[in-house]
């Protein structure tokens, strides 16, 4: 370690003239008739040369090896609950094992969280902007295990952050090829002369140091510190809060720095600083369901396991005691199965959760849990945008990321008009945004975006009469706003706030035969598509070690004032879910009066004014 920590702070210093070399941002200027940006894709990155991976890879194998089924043992028949990457992965890992999963979505679509869908022109509609990091361990497995790294569109390894204070520039974080981590990091940090001084560079090191040393333990032991508390704990320059964390806190978990826990941000830096192509993106090719979601159900279904959609579960019914009797479908059928696995997101968990097992300690953390709104943007122009072939840190109040995907993906390329895809957030309190915009109209949402915008393409956006937050816009700005998409996501990914962790569960469960997966459960990659992948896997390993009679994890423990609460509990039926679509079942959809009225009778907090 002592070598280590010379050779890094040898690299600070070697870099520390080029700290106040003189500044190359990347500058938006006005277009001419037809961008002259062309989408260019870079190789597949070495992914596989990391400890994650390799330990992901094994995991893998062993559902075709020590896990796969005895031929002289009858398939389990599992029900999985829920056609997210969760249980799709779930289901892809249990017939590799030999079983006969049948997954049953209440949608019409797949994906859940990374759905999408065609709008009446044809255009596809994203439930969210996903971007795939080289640290996506079993994420990367998944596609080298399906066959479809080739629908991974890489771009170049540099993080891009637009410059608030210099309307139409941007800066970049640059990571130089053949540089290991975390050498390459800190290069790309200290060659970056716009955002911190080389003292505020320095000064933000030295808090970093125990989480390369000590790794694990002390990442988590940080759950019960924001980002802003960690940051003045150990003495970091405020700057990079404004600088660096807001941006990321946004991106990680729509979330501002003052509301998220440190654990998200040092879990994302420990990979980057620990992985050298660990920072590195990829877009999909095209739209999730057909370049995701459909090779996964593919996969399933030619082994022996189904897809069923438009599927809803209605009720979970126990025996008397406690154990699960079958699932009651909406349309009137029962499922009877081996093995059942919830792939709920926890929102939806909970309105499901049967009087029988209401008091006990593990279903109850459940109510220490919940998920985070976030909106998604389509906005469709009349030309073409100065961009950039990336994913852009927005660093604006209202945006956190954004991507030109006329650009960068392959499917949406367009010559002659941009389309921007982008994360509205933090956009309620419960993120710490100021005012609630999953409660405003679709016309307000997009307005302001328009105003930030404006900001970011000062020289191209057109002042228009329909957007009054354009109105100071100058005559050289002629791009209008053509069509656009509002996705509201009223519950998201679990909310990373401080104290969280230790709620989330083990997917093992206290009820017999009936297994947890989902991003929300016990797993480090927290709340993300990666997450997701991991938590349907363990859900997989608990399922097909069960029907191996091997040893199972040990319930994650329950914090006592949670075994307390349990006890005082009243018990009562479940709500179960009501109504139908996205909304109702923890998705995200463009609102009209129908969806409106159910969030409002289901989620009323959702249209709370903010304090």
């Amino acid at each position: 370690m002592k070598t280590f920590l010379q050779a890094l702070t040898a690299c600070f210093l070697a870099l520390g003239t080029a700290a106040f070399a003189p500044a190359r941002p990347l500058v938006v200027r006005k277009p001419t008739s037809s961008s002259t940006l062309v989408m260019k894709d870079y190789p597949k990155p070495n992914v596989e040369d990391t400890d994650n991976y390799r330990q992901g890879e094994a995991l893998s194998k062993s559902f075709s090896t020590i896990l796969k089924r005895d031929p002289n043992e009858p398939p389990k028949k599992v029900a999985i609950i829920g056609g997210g990457l969760s249980g799709l992965a779930c289901a892809k890992y249990l017939v590799d094992a030999g079983h006969e999963p049948t997954v049953y979505e209440a949608r019409d679509v797949l994906g859940g969280k990374v759905s999408a869908w065609q709008d009446e022109d044809g255009d596809w509609i994203e439930t969210g902007l996903h971007i795939f990091f080289g640290a996506y361990p079993n994420m990367m497995n998944l596609f080298s295990e399906l066959g479809t790294h080739d629908r991974l569109q890489w771009k170049i390894h540099q993080m891009i952050f637009a410059m608030q204070e210099l309307p139409g520039e941007f800066t970049t974080f640059d990571f130089i090829p053949g540089i290991p981590a975390p050498f390459n990091f800190a290069l790309a940090i200290l060659s970056n002369q716009k955002m911190l001084t080389l003292g505020e560079k320095i000064q933000t090191a030295p808090p970093l140091i125990p989480m390369l040393i000590e790794g694990q333990p002390f990442i988590d032991a940080q759950d019960e510190l924001s980002v802003t508390e960690f940051m003045r704990k150990y003495g970091m320059p405020e700057r990079i809060n404004k600088e660096v964390f807001i941006a990321m806190a946004k991106a990680l978990d729509f979330i501002d720095p003052d509301k998220l826990s440190m654990t998200v941000v040092l879990t994302a830096m420990n990979r980057f600083l620990n992985e050298s192509n660990g920072l590195q993106m990829a877009f999909l090719d095209g739209n999730q369901p057909d370049r995701l979601c459909e090779p996964m159900k593919q996969h399933i279904e030619s082994r022996g396991g189904k897809v069923v959609l438009n599927s809803p579960v209605k009720e979970i019914v126990t025996n008397d005691d406690g154990s699960i009797k079958e699932l009651k479908m909406r349309s009137g059928k029962s499922v009877v199965a081996d093995e059942y696995v919830s792939a709920m997101p926890v929102d939806i968990v909970k309105r499901m959760v049967p009087k029988k097992w209401a008091n006990m300690p593990y279903f109850r953390q459940f109510d220490e849990l919940e998920g985070i709104p976030v909106i998604n943007l389509h906005m469709w122009f009349d030309r073409k945008l100065k961009a950039v072939d990336h994913l852009c840190f927005s660093r604006s109040p209202l945006l956190s990321v954004y991507a030109d995907m006329s650009v960068t993906c392959k499917e949406y390329y367009d010559d002659d008009a941009s389309m921007l895809e982008l994360v509205f957030a933090p956009c309620s309190p419960l993120a710490g945004g100021s005012v609630n915009w999953i409660s405003k109209s679709d016309e307000e949402i997009i307005d302001a975006t328009m105003g930030e915008l404006a900001r970011l393409f000062p020289t191209e956006i057109a002042a228009d009469e329909k957007w009054p937050a354009t109105k100071n816009q100058g005559p050289d700005g002629e791009a209008r706003l053509v069509k656009y998409a509002v996705v509201k996501v009223p519950r998201s990914v679990y909310a990373a706030i401080p104290g969280r962790n230790k709620y989330r569960p083990s997917q093992v469960t206290p009820i017999p035969h009936f297994t947890l997966a989902g991003d929300w459960t016990s797993q480090k990659f927290l709340g993300s598509m990666e997450g997701a992948v991991l938590g349907g896997k363990l859900a997989a390993e608990v399922v097909a070690k069960r029907a191996k009679g091997l040893p199972l994890p040990e319930i994650k423990e329950i914090q006592p004032h949670i075994v307390e609460a349990a006890a005082k509990h009243e018990a009562k039926d479940p709500p179960g879910v009501k109504g139908d679509g996205a909304i109702a079942f923890g998705g995200g959809a463009t609102l009209g009066k129908k969806e409106e009225k159910l969030l409002r009778e289901v989620d009323p907090s959702q249209f709370a004014a903010a304090a």
